[in-house]
C-alpha cells in the first residue's frame, strides 16, 4: 500500500461503501472529495464534509499511516492550515496537533476492496513485459486510444521543435536537416550525426546542394573520415572539403561516428552518402514534405535516393567489398524517416499554421504498414492486432512513457483494468 493508490482510490471514489466513521466515532459525510493536487501541499483541495450537521470546507491530506504526518514534516506547515480531514489507510497513532485543532481522522482500510489492492500490486510486478500483463484484457483498450496517444507523442515532439525553431530563427529547413541527420544516424550514431548537423550552417548545405561530391565532402570531412585518403575518390573529397572549410569557415570540430554493432548497410559512410543524395536530388525539401497530400507523395521523394557510385562495391572507405550493388534507401528505412521525422514535423508546422487540417495527418499513419519489432510482438501476444502505423506508434509510445515507468494509475488502460464492479 502507498499514497499513490490511496489518492487514486479517493479521487475515483473506489470504496465498498461511504458510511464513513471517524476514529473518534463520528459520522463523516463527504459532500465533495476535492480536487487532486499534484503539487506541494494537501493532496485534495476545495473539499467539503459534514460532521454532526456541520459542514466544513477545506483540504484533505491522505497518508498510508497516520504517523506519516510527522515523518513528512507537516507539523507547523502553513500549507496545511486549512485542513478538514486526515484520511489514512491505517491509524497507527494519534496526532496531538490534529486533535487540538479538532481535525478528524478517517481510517480507510475497511472501506477498500482488497481485490483492488491486489490488482494494483500486480501492476507493480517486476516480472512482466508490462506491469498489467497478468490482468491485461485487450477489450479494455479505450476507444480512440491510438489517436489520443499519438497526439501526446506529437505534442511532446512539438515542444522540442518549438525550442529549436526559436534557436534557428524560424528556419524550418534547418530544423528538418538536423532531424533527418539524427534519423539517418540510427541509434548508434544519431547524436553524433545531430551534432554534425547542428554545427553546420544550413545555408552552406543549401549553397552546395547541387554538387553531390561537395555535400559528401562536407559530411565526411566533418566526421574526420578524410585525414588519410586511401584512394583517388577520397583525395577528391578531401580536396573539396579543405576548399569548403576555408571558403565557409567551417567549424574546426571532428565528429567520430561508430561502425561497431552496425550491419554494413547502416554504416555511417553509407548513411551520410545517402543523406547527401537526398539533399542533392531534392531542393526545398521541407516545402515538399509539407505539400505532400498522400503517403505515396512522400515515398516518391525518397524513391531515387542512393549512396554515390563509390559505394556500389564498398561499405567502408578504401575497402572493396565482394557484395556489389547500388545502395538505395530500403522501404523499411524510408518508413523510419517518415515516421520519426517527416510526419512529426508536418504536424508541428500545420499545428502552427493550418490547425484545421492537423487531424488529416492520421491518414498518413493509417496508410502505412505496421512496424515490426520485439515490443510490438509482446503486445501481439497479449491480443493486440496491428493494421497500420497509427496503431504501432501509439502502443510503442505508450509502452515507453507509461509501461516502462509504471505509471499505471495515470494510464488509460490501467484505469479500465483497475475498475471494480462496485
Amino acid at each position: 500500500m502507498n499514497e499513490e493508490i490511496l489518492q487514486y482510490i479517493w479521487n475515483y471514489k473506489k470504496f465498498r461503501n461511504f458510511d464513513f466513521i471517524s476514529t473518534d466515532g463520528k459520522t463523516i459525510e463527504v459532500l465533495e472529495f476535492g480536487e487532486w493536487n499534484k503539487n506541494s501541499g494537501p493532496d485534495f483541495l476545495f473539499a467539503k464534509i459534514r460532521i454532526d450537521d456541520m459542514i466544513f470546507a477545506g483540504n484533505i491530506e491522505i497518508h498510508t499511516k497516520a504517523s506519516d504526518w510527522v515523518f513528512h514534516n507537516h507539523s507547523g506547515n502553513s500549507e496545511f492550515g486549512n485542513l478538514i480531514l486526515h484520511a489514512v489507510y491505517i491509524n497507527d497513532c494519534n496526532i496531538p496537533e490534529l486533535e487540538q485543532q479538532k481535525i478528524p481522522t478517517l481510517e480507510l482500510k475497511n472501506y477498500i476492496d482488497e481485490e483492488l489492492i491486489r490488482k494494483h500490486n500486480n501492476l507493480k510486478s517486476e516480472h512482466h513485459f508490462i506491469p498489467c500483463e497478468a490482468l491485461f484484457d485487450e477489450t479494455k483498450v479505450p476507444l480512440f486510444f491510438e489517436e489520443t496517444v499519438l497526439l501526446k507523442k506529437m505534442h511532446s515532439k512539438s515542444l522540442i521543435f518549438s525550442e529549436a525553431l526559436t534557436k534557428h530563427q524560424n528556419n524550418y529547413e534547418a530544423i528538418l536537416f538536423q532531424n533527418l541527420a539524427y534519423t539517418f544516424g540510427l541509434k548508434v550514431n544519431a547524436e553524433l550525426f545531430l551534432q554534425m548537423a547542428e554545427v553546420l550552417d544550413f545555408n552552406i548545405i543549401r549553397k552546395v546542394s547541387q554538387n553531390s561530391v561537395q555535400l559528401e565532402a562536407i559530411f565526411f570531412g566533418m566526421c574526420d573520415f578524410l585525414e588519410d585518403p586511401d584512394d583517388e575518390m577520397m583525395m577528391v573529397w578531401k580536396r573539396e572539403f579543405d576548399f569548403l572549410k576555408a571558403k565557409f569557415n567551417l567549424p574546426d570540430i571532428k565528429i567520430h561516428p561508430k561502425f561497431s554493432k552496425l550491419r554494413p548497410p547502416n554504416f555511417p559512410s553509407i548513411r551520410l552518402s545517402q543523406l547527401a543524395s537526398l539533399y542533392n536530388s531534392q531542393q526545398n525539401l521541407f516545402s515538399k514534405f509539407i505539400e505532400a497530400k498522400t503517403i505515396d507523395d512522400l515515398y516518391r521523394i525518397f524513391k531515387d535516393v542512393r549512396a554515390s557510385e563509390y559505394w556500389d562495391n564498398r561499405f567502408n572507405f578504401g575497402k572493396i567489398s565482394s557484395i556489389v550493388g547500388k545502395k538505395y534507401l530500403t522501404p523499411y528505412f524510408i518508413d523510419l524517416i517518415i515516421i520519426n521525422t517527416v510526419l512529426p514535423l508536418k504536424y508541428f508546422y500545420h499545428k502552427n499554421h493550418n490547425p484545421d487540417i492537423v487531424d488529416d495527418l492520421f491518414d498518413f499513419y493509417k496508410q502505412m504498414k505496421p512496424e515490426k519489432n520485439s515490443i510490438l510482438d509482446e503486445w501481439k501476444n497479449l491480443g493486440i492486432k496491428f493494421e497500420n502505423v497509427l496503431q504501432t506508434q501509439a502502443f510503442l509510445y505508450h509502452y515507453k512513457t507509461f509501461c516502462t515507468r509504471k505509471k499505471c494509475l495515470n494510464c488509460a488502460i490501467g484505469f479500465q483494468l483497475l475498475k471494480t464492479d462496485n
